[in-house]
Parts: structure tokens; sequence; C-alpha cells
């Protein structure tokens, strides 16, 4: 249950700590005193979409913290698993608003939003009329019929959503097996062409174009290449002066003198090095000048080659990289389509046996929710004659759909308040006060289905009085027996039956402030009459002490 809701710098709050107790805490005040902020802070302590409104003008940060008590269920594995500290039965929720984000903390440990979720569905039920809006709506409908039931056909819907998730992806991996094997006749022609006019080129490598072409360079310059490199060999060694004579005369001069001075020895050693290196350049010379032809044919055949090379790239990519490139790419193409055509076959064959699977699991599911929506609506029923609307008849009606994520049923609650008119949807059929007594009535049975500790009523008393609120106030008493309960209520009957009173209070002198009491004797008996007549007086207080000793 929640021991203790702490607020700093929240919103109108400066600080506030409320104490709250088992059984039915009630919370009353004026319209516009700020009483649904109480409610909206537990709320905001377990949601993931925290507004930096909520931070009180002039402040940096807004802090909110929980206390929960938990005396009957082990968490100990659940908070080890998420590096938790475990420190009995309290547990310490807190979040931190700030300009620049929000940090959510469990016993002083950061934690993500999935586990504050998980907490508040073992914790706390909060009914607000935002979730009234919510329980009309059909499609919420089956949501809370396999809540009810989930201890019964609750794993083997779980097992039936896996494996229509795995149904849903082999559809959508058929449907794009099926766009490939559609493609026309000519795009197949067309990859096909592609892929052989790049085949029949039999591209060397990516750059068999730039190499062709430094060997067209050469050819076209043969003629000139051979009387260069024939030159230069002559001129290295060829007959009387050449450069090969002269070096022999310097060389032996050398070797003579080094004979004298052995300091030029080294000298001697590297101008005979040289001498041999200008032998090996001039037999190179000579080798590459008498093997130079001017090959016509060659000169032709590379002309031709860088041609066709050339047209393939223009087509292909600019480069031949780009042309080896579009060559992968179209085989890639052509083969996923040949894949996907085989493909088909299996992938039709398995939605097949799935989908009968499907049905069969769903089928099962289908009859027992329609065994324990006879259940639940009975109950509803007997509930909505204790609330007052003895004449109501409720039915959760059970359709068939087709095949979805939920099974192959559309569930509608359906009611009818008045004897002569026919069962209609709720969202069509239901008042305001009819409204607030069918939630109140899923809510009592939910509450004892699902072992919620906490039930969080704002507003529940909308649209009824006289009977329907004594009703009302009866239902939410005995829920408070077995859970704590607490309750914003514009009614003195509801309210007079609080375990402990809360007043909020807004005031508004250099700043606007609200403020939280807890009523006792005197102060009490005030608040309700004041609930009761809108002024206090004789009458209203005497009315007010009547509830309070009944």
């Amino acid at each position: 249950m929640i021991k203790q809701l702490r607020l700093k710098n929240y919103i109108l709050i400066d600080e506030l700590c409320a104490n709250f107790d088992s059984g039915l805490n009630i919370i009353t005040g004026e319209t516009g005193a700020g009483k649904s902020i109480l409610l909206n802070a537990i709320d905001l302590v377990f949601s993931n979409r925290v507004s930096k409104d909520v931070i009180k003008t002039g402040c940096d940060k807004a802090i909110i913290e929980l206390t929960l008590e938990n005396t009957h269920r082990s968490l100990k594995d659940l908070f080890e698993q998420n590096g938790i500290d475990y420190l009995g039965t309290d547990i310490e929720i807190s979040k931190e608003i700030t300009q620049n984000g929000v940090r959510s903390r469990i016993n002083g440990t950061l934690v993500n939003q999935d586990l504050l979720k998980r907490l508040r569905t073992i914790f706390v039920d909060i009914h607000s009329q935002h979730q009234t809006y919510t329980f009309l709506q059909p499609q919420y409908h089956i949501n809370l019929l396999d809540s009810y039931a989930k201890d019964f056909y609750g794993e083997t819907l779980n097992v039936y959503r896996e494996k229509y998730n795995e149904y849903i992806d082999l559809k959508k991996e058929l449907e794009m097996a099926q766009n490939s094997a559609n493609s026309t006749e000519a795009q197949i022609d067309f990859l096909k062409f592609q892929i052989d006019e790049i085949e029949e080129a039999q591209i060397q490598s990516k750059s068999e174009d730039v190499e062709l072409e430094a060997e067209l360079e050469i050819l076209n310059n043969a003629e000139k290449l051979k009387e260069l490199t024939g030159s230069a060999y002559w001129a290295i060694n060829g007959d009387e002066g050449s450069i090969l004579e002269v070096l022999a005369k310097i060389k032996a001069d050398l070797s003579k003198a080094s004979g004298y001075d052995s300091k030029l020895e080294n000298i001697n050693s590297d101008f005979s090095n040289v001498s041999e290196l200008l032998r090996e350049i001039a037999s190179y010379l000579r080798d590459y000048s008498q093997n130079l032809d001017n090959d016509t044919q060659r000169l032709n055949d590379i002309q031709e080659r860088l041609f066709h090379l050339d047209k393939l790239k223009r087509k292909y990519g600019g480069t031949l990289e780009g042309v080896l490139n579009s060559y992968n790419n179209a085989n890639e193409e052509l083969s996923k389509i040949e894949f996907s055509t085989q493909n088909i076959d299996r992938l039709a064959s398995q939605i097949c046996e799935i989908e009968n699977e499907l049905h069969k699991i769903a089928s099962n599911i289908s009859s027992s929710r329609k065994n324990y929506a006879e259940v639940l609506s009975s109950l509803i029923q007997d509930k909505l004659e204790l609330l007052e609307l003895p004449k109501a008849k409720f039915k959760i009606s059970v359709t068939d759909a087709p095949l979805c994520i939920n099974g192959i049923d559309n569930i509608e609650f359906m009611i009818s308040t008045n004897v002569s008119e026919d069962l209609k949807p709720l969202a069509k059929v239901a008042s305001g006060g009819e409204i607030s007594r069918v939630m109140l009535a899923i809510k009592s049975i939910f509450a004892q289905n699902d072992d919620i500790d906490t039930v969080i009523f704002d507003e529940i008393d909308t649209g009824i009085s006289g009977h329907a609120a004594q009703s009302v106030a009866d239902e939410i008493e005995q829920l408070s027996k077995s859970h704590q309960v607490i309750v914003i209520t514009h009614q003195p009957i509801i309210a007079s039956k609080a375990d402990k009173h809360f007043y909020v209070r807004k005031s508004q002198q250099d700043e606007t402030k609200v403020e939280v009491y807890v009523l006792t004797g005197e102060n009490r008996i005030k608040a309700i009459a004041e609930l009761a007549g809108g002024d206090i007086n004789e009458q209203s207080v005497e009315f007010a002490k009547s509830l309070l000793t009944r």
C-alpha cells in the first residue's frame, strides 16, 4: 500500500508530506482547490511521460517521493536482478524532474521506466476521468475480459500472440517474394542481357583500361622510343669515345692511385660500382631498343578493346569498377527473383499451416472467453444491483472477428438501464452517473481478482446523489476492508466513510499555494457539512454528525 507521498516544488506546492493509512483515505476540498494534484503526483511517479511544467515557477526542479509498503509478496529476486537494494517491507520510489530531463530511482538506484510500470501493475490501480473514457471504447473491452481471465487462458493467449507475430512476419516475407516474382519478363530479360554483355567483355581487372592506355602510348611512340633508347645505348657503350671507354681509363688510373694511397680505395670501389651499373643500363637499353617493334596489329587490337570498354563504362557507371559492380548487382537481383519464385510455394505452405494452428488455438480461446464473459457479466450485474441499478442488464458480447492479434473475437460491453430498453453498447447508453457505477463495479471485481494493494478513484461519484451515492459509498467502504482505497469525492456520504480524511485548500496571497490537512473532530464535521450544504450552518452540521454516527 501507499504509506507516504512527499512533494517538493511541485506545481503549486512548496513542500508536502501526506501519510496514508490502510482502509479508506478520502480527499475533499473546494472545486479547483487542487485535489487531483495528489493523485496526479502518484500517477506521475510511475509514468514515462513527465512534463517539465510540473516544476513550480521559479524553481530548478520538482521532486516526487513515494513510500510503498509491501507485506505479502516477495520482490527480492526482482530487485536483485535490477541491482536494487532490497530494504524489506518498504520501497522508496523517487522522481526528480528538471528542465533537462527526469531521473527515477527505487531505493536510491536509478531505474528504467519498464520496472516502474511493473511495480504499478503490482501495487496501484488509478481510476481517472481519462480512464473512464478508455473503458467506454469497445477495443479496450477485450483487454478487460482477458485480464480478468488471465489465470485461465492467459498463457494460451501469449502462445497464440507469439505464433500470430510469426504468421505476420511470414506474410510480409511472402508479399516481398511475390513482388519480386511479379517482375516482368522484360525485367528478367534486361538483367540477363546486362549480365551476358558484361560477361562477354571478359574484363581482366578494374584497371585493365588504364594498363591498355599505357601500352597504347608505347606503341604509338615505338619509333621515337627505339631511336632515343638506341642513341642512349651507343653513347654509354658504343665505339671509340663512349662513356664506358672513358670510365675504363679513369678506373685504371684510380686503381693505380689507390695503390699509392689507401684512402682512395673506397673511391675506387664506388667508381667500379658506378661503371658496372652503367654497363647494366646499357645492356637493358640495347635489349629494349632491339625488341621494340611497331606492332600495328597489337595497336589496332588495343584501340578496339579500349573502344569496347569505353562503351561499357558509358552504360554501367563511368569506370570499369562501376561496370563490375553493375554486373554483381544484376546477378544479385536476378538471383532474388529466381529465389523468390522458388520461395513462394514454401512460404505459402508455411502460412497455411500456421494459419490452421492459429484458428485452432483462437477457437479454444474464444470458447474460454465466452464462458468467462458470462461469469464476469453476472458479477458486474450483481454489483450494479448493489449500486442502485436494480433494473440494469449487463452482458459482455462475444462475436466473430477476422483473425487478428487478439484471436477471432470482438468483445463489447452491452448494457440496458431501463426495463423497456434492449441491450446497447455501454458508450451509447449509460449516463454519467451510470457510467461511474459501472466503472466502480468493474474496478471492485478486478481489484479482488488482481490482488492490487491500492485502488485510487478520482471523482468516481460523478453524476450520482441520494440512494445511488449511498450505495457507492457502501461499495467503496466494503472494498476498503480488503484494499487501501484513496478517493477524491464531493459526496458527504462517501466522505463520512473515511478512515482518514484529507482536506485540500488553495490560498492566493502573494502567491498561489496548495496545502493539505488531515481532518479530525470538529474540523471533519465542518468539511462534511460544507460538502452537504455548501455553507456551514446548524442544519448541515447536524446532517454531517448524523452521517458520522451511522
